[in-house]
């Protein structure tokens, strides 16, 4: 490799760092093989362009409508698949393949399981929504007087008030619904990943740092990475000020076996030149966003390098019972 001027080889380095350092793992609901190593960050300077990275190329249509999927707080994935996003799709067919395998309703191809999805409303509101997902906790936290609230809206009113606050947080994380600390019917099948992100305002610009405490390096970072540092120029936008770092902290970061020659491969590649994002000046508020809202400009990268999504995480088979 070149010298290591260009932001992308905090990526880079850190796939490099796990190919030869990283610890064998084996997931214990799925069998997956992974190398893994804790405790790791990068960073990025939004304002000397955006990080879609280019060592392969990234869907920015899935970037972009898994966002926007995210802020409306939806709980439906159908959303995405009507919109030609598949990222997803593996994890409501892993609900419904549960309860084939139970007997309780009749097996079905995957194809055929999102295609479903996508054309029959009752049936998608059966099979295609998971509760407690990233953007249903980031806009409708459940309370114990039965209050939804928005923690997302909340966080822009408390900066607008008051630009120096420090309690600007947003968490996916409720010990109320995940693994054997929930009841057995609440107990969530998504694994919450990207679980916190806390957001500061210096020197007029914002800045945001992501917690992610489990990180598929290969498939869902290079996603994680876009989608954040959107949400950064997002909420930059709504509050009117300049656009500052997206700050990513991994707690596991991991690379799955079956993904280790292509990311063999992207360590061959150098990086392209960073593109750039602007936001329609007609967005006033975060409810106002679409993904017709983002324009991108100069996005060129090397080619892409596909892998099958591992379903791993969520809750376990001892968690249920």
């Amino acid at each position: 490799m070149k010298p290591q001027k260009h932001p992308e080889y905090q990526y880079l380095n850190l796939l490099k760092d796990i190919r030869e350092n990283g610890v064998k793992n084996v997931d214990e609901g799925t069998g997956a093989v992974s190398q893994s190593v804790f405790g790791r960050q990068i960073r990025f300077d939004l304002s000397d362009g955006f990080p879609l990275l280019t060592t392969k190329k990234v869907f920015w249509k899935g970037v972009l409508y898994e966002l926007a999927w995210f802020i409306s707080g939806s709980n439906d994935f159908s959303y995405l698949t009507k919109n030609g996003v598949h990222i997803w799709d593996g994890y409501p067919y892993k609900k419904y393949c549960e309860a084939a395998s139970r007997g309780e309703v009749d097996e079905m191809d995957k194809e055929t399981f999102v295609a479903k999805l996508s054309e029959e409303s009752g049936f998608s509101r059966k099979w295609g929504t998971l509760k407690n997902i990233y953007g249903d906790m980031w806009r409708h936290w459940p309370t114990k007087d039965g209050r939804g609230i928005d923690q997302l809206q909340w966080v822009i009113d408390e900066l607008k008030a008051d630009p120096y606050a420090r309690n600007t947080l947003v968490t996916s994380w409720n010990p109320e619904f995940l693994y054997s600390m929930a009841k057995n019917d609440d107990a969530s099948r998504f694994p919450i990943c990207h679980n916190m992100y806390q957001v500061s305002i210096k020197d007029n610009k914002l800045s945001l740092q992501l917690y992610q405490r489990s990180a598929d390096m290969f498939l869902g970072v290079p996603f994680n990475i876009g989608s954040y540092a959107l949400l950064t120029h997002v909420l930059a936008h709504v509050l009117g000020v300049e656009v500052g770092e997206f700050i990513h902290t991994f707690g596991d970061a991991h690379i799955y076996e079956n993904h280790f020659e292509q990311v063999d491969e992207q360590l061959t590649r150098e990086p392209l030149p960073f593109s750039k994002v602007t936001i329609d000046s007609n967005i006033k508020s975060i409810d106002d966003f679409t993904p017709e809202s983002v324009t991108l400009e100069h996005y060129e990268s090397h080619s892409s390098l596909k892998g099958e999504l591992t379903i791993a995480g969520g809750a376990k088979k001892r968690d249920i019972q």
